[in-house]
């Protein structure tokens, strides 16, 4: 039987977690896919454990970047190998539950519909060193719980808040059709894409199924880790920015809504501890303009939200 899926996992140093990744894979309850493994030139044993894979299991297929491209290059080479019907992602530092692909493709099969997103968990270090999978948070649910099927943004808003890359399957020809690719040399590269996905899909299934558990990883390398680093900043207000644009663009108003009280109410308060005793002016000047914008979209000309008393006290207002 010919596979139905592909996984496209990337990864860049993650040798100690890319065999939990891969064994995910193994681990699935619906056996027809297949996987791309790109290792964007790691300088640990991350290619060879992709390479290990591929010898043993011939559903594995490793493609090695010369040089490092990022997140959103890895995946861009591996979308344009895929020959499967539908295609979903997994990041290397991550897993799948087992029943994911068998829940994901076979929604997005019965419904007709361009894509399938699930629910996700974090996965943080416990006390014995390993990791431990926490519950689902409010955002997460509000996207996926209930289920839907072929439903729109118009009708299901709140799904624009689930923009990570790893909680759905969609069918190849969305890629193909839209011209949808993953923006090269940005970090949160998902969220502009996942935006992109909701707009320009015909119809989309959310199912409240927990389809991946996603590291934090203990050493502090994670992206979601360094927002303190201006850098890292500037690329995670442009994708919460231009997430909100691509809603904007498409007319999705409630949408757009809706992005903006999650991110005032789950993005913005942690950044703004971070900035209030940063040792660069630069990033609190630049987190208090993107904070004074979206705030004057909230509708709301009172300081009364917790987010904007803190932004006032970090000297941000």
């Amino acid at each position: 039987m010919p596979p139905a899926v592909t996984v496209i996992v990337p990864g860049y140093d993650v040798a100690l977690y890319a065999a939990e990744a891969l064994e995910s894979l193994r681990a699935q309850t619906r056996t027809d896919w297949t996987a791309i493994l790109v290792d964007d030139a790691s300088t640990d044993e991350t290619g060879a454990l992709f390479d290990a894979a591929a010898a043993t299991d011939q559903r594995f297929q490793v493609v090695h970047h010369r040089e490092q491209s990022g997140l959103g290059a890895a995946r861009n080479t591996a979308l344009d190998l895929v020959r499967t019907p539908f295609v979903g992602f997994l990041d290397a530092d991550d897993r799948l539950t087992p029943h994911a692909l068998e829940r994901l493709v076979g929604t997005v099969t019965a419904s007709g519909s361009d894509f399938a997103v699930g629910a996700y968990v974090r996965l943080r270090p416990d006390t014995a060193g390993g990791y431990e999978a926490g519950g689902v948070q409010p955002w997460v649910s509000a996207a996926t719980d209930p289920a839907r099927v072929g439903t729109t943004l118009a009708d299901h808003p709140q799904a624009s808040g689930n923009i990570v890359a790893w909680s759905k399957v969609s069918r190849t020809d969305l890629w193909h059709r839209t011209g949808l690719r993953f923006p090269v040399g940005k970090a949160y590269e998902d969220q502009i894409v996942a935006q992109q996905m909701y707009t320009r899909a015909r119809a989309f299934d959310v199912i409240p199924d927990v389809v991946v558990e996603w590291r934090e990883r203990a050493d502090g390398s994670s992206i979601t880790q360094h927002k303190g680093e201006l850098p890292v900043l500037r690329d995670y207000l442009e994708a919460l920015g231009g997430g909100i644009a691509v809603l904007d663009a498409a007319g999705q108003t409630r949408a757009a809504a809706a992005r903006v009280r999650l991110i005032l109410a789950m993005d913005l308060p942690p950044l703004v501890d971070l900035a209030r005793d940063h040792a660069d002016h630069a990033y609190r000047r630049e987190l208090g303009a993107f904070a004074r914008e979206l705030w004057s979209r909230s509708g709301d000309p009172v300081l009364s939200d917790p987010a904007a008393t803190a932004l006032a006290a970090a000297r941000l207002w």
